[in-house]
């Protein structure tokens, strides 16, 4: 497709190059050795085995990012679930979490690894994006963090049990989901149409609800539940003031768009034992804008630091280059760098990519269909729902591969699923390159129970939408697939973010019912109504769709060659 990005022209940006990323996939910054165990068969203390020098020699090989179930199945432990029957429950081949318990998938995972002299006499982080489902996270025999939930983060200063210039050893025991939840149909759910969520208890946990239940993926249920460090952990060091979370807000003039306000926060932090002054300076690169301010913590305190145009003129840009979607225009980027220096001297410095934009919309139609607004101009929206690998086998190739695929179809909206996942920095990294909208939801489904723990639930929210909130492809919020809202949810969102619409689940406020869920004469894709359901083809509807054909390749990847004809209905 003309104009479309190679992977080569993209920056991998979200990967800061100060940072040492202990991955034991190669190609960033390494290739860390990882091992696994189970944790019910180690009789050694945490203390021990999170130290360096440990004799781990009957552990095995373990992928970090990636699951157990990956490591298991990348070590031959159990075959590929994807391939012919080895999924099916009754084959029993692949034990399901909710029948061997939650002992069965809880395993040890560690690391180790040398901490740079250049650390010497800073404040030393241990940067952990993201584990499913809870994890103690012990360093050189120190149990220093403990998380929980799929999508927040977590930073431990880990200075005071560092050794700089020596080997130093990272153990994390991760446990699966509280409630793994069974295919089992669950009493309630659409008439008539198959009821996905199983029994529904998946929804208890705040996770990807899609790991069981769902005819989509796997109707047997992914086997660990996705237990296991899936996304980055990195290392990094920084002086006495810390930055996270930058975000730049920008308010365009109407009707010309020919101005721009920008407002710009970032969350400072002091994690010393005593008083620290500190200047807080921004600019946005390339455009000679910058500001500063100094401010004063006590210890341990976090301040959120603002900068407004009123304050700082500099920050009103004149005919700023805007950021459109696919097909309306060029999806233009600034950078914003913040700094924080104390007594003179860097002590930390953060960037990220934001775009000049107004997403809007409204119901102003004759049937209250919602529609969407760019810059002013109405966008006709070609969407699609996006659902995550089923055992999360990604990399950067994959997402590169897949938006690429998607833009080269023609769509210009992606939705994504609150059954999934929040996808990670580089996806949305390459939705603002190639100028695509994006929908997020938050993990909740009208097919699966609410999470128990609130607390838990919003806390995860609030990690995703900080982590998001600059990308100006993040288009629309909506709390839940078919479902109420978790209280509290829409003040958090509007309290974090407030510059993009939200709604409270997918099928409402002019958003229409989704399906068929099945195969239908293709004649009434052509008729308003598309289901027995009274489901609507015109408007806007999120998830309907037509079969689509596998090619012969991808049929032998996942089959015998015997199953492929006559076909073996049961593998099909």
């Amino acid at each position: 497709m003309p104009g479309s990005l190679t992977q080569a022209q993209t920056q991998n940006y979200y990967r800061n190059p100060d940072k040492i990323y202990l991955d034991s996939k190669s190609g960033h910054n390494g290739n860390f050795s990882w091992q696994m165990y189970k944790a019910d068969e180690i009789k050694d203390p945490a203390e021990k085995i999170s130290r360096p020098g440990y004799q781990s020699g009957e552990w095995m090989p373990a992928i970090v990012p990636g699951t157990v179930l990956n490591s298991l199945v990348h070590n031959k432990v159990y075959p590929e679930p994807y391939y012919g029957l080895n999924n099916k429950l009754d084959k029993d081949i692949i034990p399901d979490l909710a029948k061997v318990g939650r002992e069965f998938y809880t395993y040890w995972f560690r690391t180790e690894f040398n901490i740079p002299e250049s650390y010497k006499d800073k404040i030393v982080w241990l940067q952990v994006d993201g584990i499913n489902y809870r994890a103690e996270i012990w360093v050189n025999g120190q149990l220093l963090s403990c998380m929980s939930g799929m999508f927040r983060q977590d930073y431990i200063n880990i200075t005071d049990y560092a050794q700089v210039g020596k080997a130093n050893a990272l153990a994390i025991k991760v446990y699966p989901v509280d409630v793994p939840g069974t295919i089992k149909p669950k009493r309630w759910g659409a008439v008539g149409e198959f009821h996905n969520g199983g029994d529904g208890n998946i929804g208890l946990n705040t996770t990807m609800l899609m790991s069981v239940g769902w005819d989509f993926t796997f109707n047997d249920g992914i086997r660990d539940r996705n237990t296991g460090i899936w996304k980055n952990i990195s290392l990094y060091a920084t002086d006495k003031a810390v930055l996270r979370n930058p975000f730049i807000k920008s308010d365009l003039a109407k009707p010309g768009y020919d101005l721009s306000r920008q407002t710009v926060s970032v969350e400072v932090t002091n994690p010393t034992q005593q008083k620290v002054k500190c200047l807080v300076k921004g600019e946005i690169v390339g455009e000679n804008i910058s500001f500063s301010k100094e401010i004063e913590m006590f210890r341990g305190e976090r301040k959120e630091v603002t900068f407004t145009a009123d304050e700082f003129p500099q920050l009103i840009i004149k005919n700023p280059r805007l950021w459109w979607p696919l097909f309306k225009g060029k999806p233009e980027l600034y950078e914003l760098k913040m700094t924080a220096l104390v007594d003179g001297k860097i002590s930390d410095e953060v960037k990220t990519r934001f775009g000049i934009r107004e997403i809007t919309s409204d119901q102003n139609t004759p049937d209250q269909s919602r529609q969407f607004y760019v810059n002013g101009k109405k966008v006709f929206i070609r969407g699609t729902n996006w659902i995550p690998e089923g055992m999360l086998r990604t990399s950067d190739e994959r997402t590169y591969a897949e938006l690429r695929y998607t833009k080269q179809s023609g769509i210009n909206l992606i939705r994504m699923w609150g059954g999934g996942i929040a996808e990670s920095d580089y996806f949305f990294q390459l939705c603002d390159e190639m100028g695509f909208l994006v929908w997020q939801e938050f993990w909740m489904t009208g097919d699966t129970k609410h999470p128990h723990d609130a607390d838990l639930y919003l806390s995860n929210v609030e990690a995703t939408v900080k982590r998001l909130r600059n990308h100006p492809s993040l288009a629309y919020y909506v709390s839940s697939n078919e479902s109420t809202e978790m209280p509290g949810a829409k003040d958090l969102i509007m309290k974090l973010d407030g510059t993009r619409g939200y709604q409270m689940q997918s099928e409402c406020d002019g958003v229409h019912d989704g399906s068929p869920y099945k195969q239908v004469n293709p004649m009434q894709h052509y008729e308003n109504t598309a289901s027995e359901r009274g489901s609507r083809v015109d408007g806007f509807n999120p998830e309907y769709g037509a079969p689509t054909i596998p090619t012969v390749e991808t049929l032998r990847e996942v089959m015998d060659e015997k199953d492929l004809w006559p076909i073996n209905k049961e593998v099909w």
